[in-house]
């Protein structure tokens, strides 16, 4: 398109003017001369008549002496600049401004044929040969007592016509060019505002084919053309941030399955070459446990991740309590709670609140969120759960006083992998993925969820779902 658009238009624009040339010059013409040769031909018509009723008819009735009509017909041939006869149906002359009057010397016009005109009032000829190029003829009849005695013919030089012809034709032409170059400034507008935008457009999208997803052009216009190019970069953008952010992924996978299996790999090699005694080996081999539990851990996520993205909108939705699912999940926290003696408080709408949700996704969300809830706090603090209800909406929030989220990074926590600089000295087992599965969840239920946070004070993650229609009496 890139190669052929352009000449083909311009192409397009030339032929164009060859047609508009030709058409002029072979229709034109023609129609103006025949257009001209008409309108004469009804003024002198309508002079014929006139001379015929008032001045012509009076000679054949003897009323009007040939003298009197041949003065007033030669004022009157003076300014129609034309020739007027008079003439009998045999031909014979008897009138004629062009020459004077002579009775004795009788002059006939030889095959002369009134019926020559076929039915119109005017011919263009040479008047049965007595011209030697054409004229234009009118013919009146001069009627007496319900008969033709003879004709008023009125002829007229057609150089005149000729001129006024090639006059308008010639101004045909003058106007052609002018359109012609005016319309150049179509082609213009199209190359600045199409062409070349277009030029842009496809020389991004070889740029994007051939991998370079980080190419970025302009387009200034607020049409179709500019919307389409926004909408290329944007989509160039989101995928070279998809392949920076799948090669974060395999640096991260790659990172954090390295460090534990290198772990096991020196244990494992220390044991066997006797670095590390027999009776240490069970020290080492917990370590080892803990290391594959923290594999498993990992390879359990990316497969939930994995599964979210490929099946996401597959959601097993059903009604359920999700109160009855809070303290569910609160419980399996007993013991961790324990050991750094946190309290979880449930602050709950009522005693049952149902909602339309997949039971076992939730149930992981709360699992996620409960877990860094209490990984994050402080000894001897408290982790609040409270719902609420709104618009057919349930929101679910869960609060911790722990050591909160940088202003920085509060962006950047849904990222897969991710951990602020203050979560990693007290996250040392997690995989980074638990607020990414937590995201995905939510998403695919088409809800969201929402983070507050202030560094040192603790963090408060809100997310909502559909309020379920069941009555709770029904329970």
């Amino acid at each position: 398109m890139r190669k052929t658009l352009y000449l083909k238009f311009v192409l397009a624009y030339f032929i164009f003017g060859v047609f508009a040339f030709i058409t002029v010059a072979t229709f034109v013409p023609s129609m103006t001369r025949e257009q001209l040769v008409r309108e004469k031909a009804e003024n002198l018509y309508s002079e014929a008549e006139l001379i015929a009723e008032n001045y012509a008819s009076g000679l054949y009735t003897s009323e009007t002496s040939l003298e009197e009509v041949k003065t007033q017909l030669d004022a009157l041939a003076i300014y129609l600049d034309s020739v007027i006869r008079i003439i009998n149906p045999s031909g014979r002359l008897v009138l004629d401004t062009e020459t004077p009057i002579n009775v004795e010397d009788v002059v006939v016009i030889e095959n002369f044929d009134p019926t020559v005109t076929r039915g119109s009032y005017y011919t263009v000829d040479r008047f049965f040969d007595n011209y030697d190029t054409n004229v234009l003829s009118v013919f009146a009849p001069i009627a007496s007592n319900f008969k033709v005695k003879g004709y008023v013919v009125i002829i007229c030089d057609m150089a005149e016509i000729e001129a006024s012809c090639n006059n308008l034709v010639n101004i045909s032409y003058i106007t052609l060019v002018i359109l012609f170059l005016l319309s150049g400034i179509i082609l213009i507008f199209f190359t600045e505002m199409v062409y070349m935008p277009l030029r842009k457009i496809t020389y991004a999208t070889e740029q994007y084919a051939s991998g370079n997803m980080h190419y970025e052009f302009q387009v200034e216009s607020e049409d179709e053309i500019g919307y389409l190019a926004a909408c290329l970069n944007y989509m160039a953008s989101e995928i070279a941030r998809s392949e920076d952010d799948q090669k974060k992924f395999v640096a991260n996978v790659s990172h954090d399955f390295r460090s534990p299996l290198t772990s096991i790999r020196g244990y494992l090699e220390a044991m066997l070459d006797g670095t590390i005694p027999p009776e240490m080996r069970e020290k080492y081999l917990n370590i080892v446990l803990n290391e594959t539990e923290r594999l498993t851990k990992l390879t359990n996520s990316l497969l939930t991740l994995n599964n979210l993205n490929t099946r996401g909108m597959l959601l097993d939705k059903t009604d359920f309590d999700i109160h009855q699912v809070i303290r569910r999940i609160a419980a399996t926290f007993e013991g961790s709670c324990r050991q750094k003696s946190i309290s979880i408080e449930a602050i709950l709408c009522g005693d049952k609140m149902y909602v339309h949700a997949d039971m076992e996704k939730i149930q992981q969300v709360l699992y996620n969120l409960l877990d860094n809830a209490i990984k994050f706090s402080h000894h001897n603090s408290v982790i609040k759960i409270e719902t609420s209800e709104k618009k057919n909406k349930v929101f679910v929030s869960v609060k911790d006083t722990g050591i909160g989220i940088p202003k920085e990074d509060l962006k950047l926590i849904w990222d897969r992998f991710y951990k602020s600089d203050l979560s990693r000295g007290k996250d040392k087992k997690g995989t980074g993925l638990g607020l990414s599965i937590v995201k995905e969840i939510i998403n695919a239920h088409g809800e969201h969820i929402n983070v507050i946070s202030t560094e040192g004070e603790g963090s408060e993650f809100i997310f909502s779902l559909p309020q379920s229609d069941i009555d709770e009496e029904e329970d």
